[in-house]
């Protein structure tokens, strides 16, 4: 690579960065349209969503169900980066690569005993009061069940719960995908089970391979593809294949749903799921992981368009659009000022920190790995196995 390429090659701390930032963008701009159609989102708000919005239900946010009493919405990030945030903790205290026993030691303590500023319960209170049901499973079956974390993850729903955090070991494995996804296996192991756990892997690939230096849509496309497994690999293989055939994400809205409609257990009702729903199975995928790679195809890896055609496509689009701005955000695609400063103040947190945070770990767990490689390089060569250079 010429100094000129590295000049115009997004460095380390500005991926990161634009990953952890971009997810937590995403997650905030979807949350208040979650588990709507795009036909219901463009009534309720009279076309598409371009930005930050406020609750679907407006000032009733705390009484009005399905929602209460989360205050959706005005920029409010969810758990889905409440629980990105608390991974990359874990690795600031690890400061090396992770397995599902460091869900059990580090990642569930800190979701019971530390105290935070939760926006969408505008209350500091310990994160497990936040979390969906199955991340109180974490806690369930690791803090009073006392289960191996590697086997921790069977018998929770399967649904996309372990894969909506994992960008931080993606990043952490950057340009690696490969080491991303089986990282990622071995810390999902703790919480998901069959294609939930699959996803969790794949989008940690994913994020990796948007790091390497000359990424591009396709490219992380193909990485997690080469990876994927079972119905998982199947779905964003046809989710991808369609969103190809896009020049906008407004008109792959419908076709991208329909490609991964096949794949998706939850049904057509995404607020009453089907009887086979969440259920493990090696035909089936999670929805959100496809399609934020869809979105982050037809918008030729831009983040805006990227993230909005996640947030409008509905369902559950604050994860789809966490996935597809974390993804876009590793590519180097700008997250938009506004966006993140709307977000950061709404949320009363620093979107930069858990990225500086992540960036010295991520130098420090490469710097291991190196003197664990050319260990194990001198070992081998003393064997006859091979050369050795040093």
């Amino acid at each position: 690579m010429t100094h000129e390429d590295t000049e115009n090659t997004p460095a380390l701390d500005e991926r990161i960065t634009g990953a952890l930032v971009g997810a937590a963008v995403g997650d905030a701009l979807g949350g208040p349209v979650e588990g709507y159609s795009p036909e219901q989102i463009a009534e309720r708000h009279g076309g598409r969503v371009h930005g930050v919005v406020g609750p679907w239900h407006g000032d009733d946010w705390r009484t009005a169900r399905p929602i209460a009493p989360y205050h959706k919405g005005d920029g409010h990030i969810t758990d889905d980066t409440l629980m990105t945030h608390a991974l990359v903790r874990v690795y600031a205290r690890v400061r090396d690569h992770l397995d599902a026993y460091a869900v059990a030691d580090h990642l569930v303590p800190d979701l019971m005993t530390n105290p935070r500023w939760i926006p969408e319960l505008e209350a500091e209170t310990l994160p497990l009061h936040r979390i969906f049901l199955a991340e109180k499973w974490l806690v369930a079956r690791l803090h009073y069940g006392h289960v191996d974390p590697r086997e921790a993850g069977v018998g929770n729903i399967v649904n996309c719960g372990a894969a909506m955090y994992m960008a931080p070991v993606g990043l952490v494995n950057a340009a690696h995908p490969a080491a991303a996804y089986a990282e990622a296996l071995d810390v999902a192991g703790a919480h998901q089970s069959s294609y939930g756990r699959e996803a969790a892997g794949v989008f940690a690939a994913a994020v990796a391979a948007a790091c390497a230096p000359d990424a591009t849509p396709d490219s992380v496309v193909a990485a997690c593809l080469s990876l994927a497994k079972d119905g998982t690999r199947e779905a964003i293989e046809k989710v991808c294949e369609e969103a190809s055939l896009h020049t906008d994400v407004e008109s792959a809205l419908r076709p991208l749903r329909e490609a991964v409609a096949p794949y998706d257990t939850v049904g057509p009702d995404y607020r009453s799921p089907s009887l086979g729903a969440r259920r493990p199975s090696r035909l089936h995928a999670i929805e959100e992981l496809p399609v934020a790679l869809g979105m982050v195809v037809a918008a030729r890896g831009d983040f805006r368009h990227a993230v909005l055609g996640a947030v409008n496509y509905g369902r559950d689009c604050d994860s789809i659009a966490t996935m597809a701005g974390a993804v876009t955000g590793a590519l180097g695609s700008p997250v938009p000022e506004e966006w993140a400063k709307t977000v950061a103040e709404a949320s009363r947190i620093d979107l930069w920190e858990p990225a500086a945070t992540l960036t010295s770990v991520a130098r420090d767990v490469f710097a291991r790995d190196v003197e664990r490689r050319r260990a194990h390089e001198r070992a081998f060569a003393r064997l006859g196995g091979a050369g050795c250079s040093d």
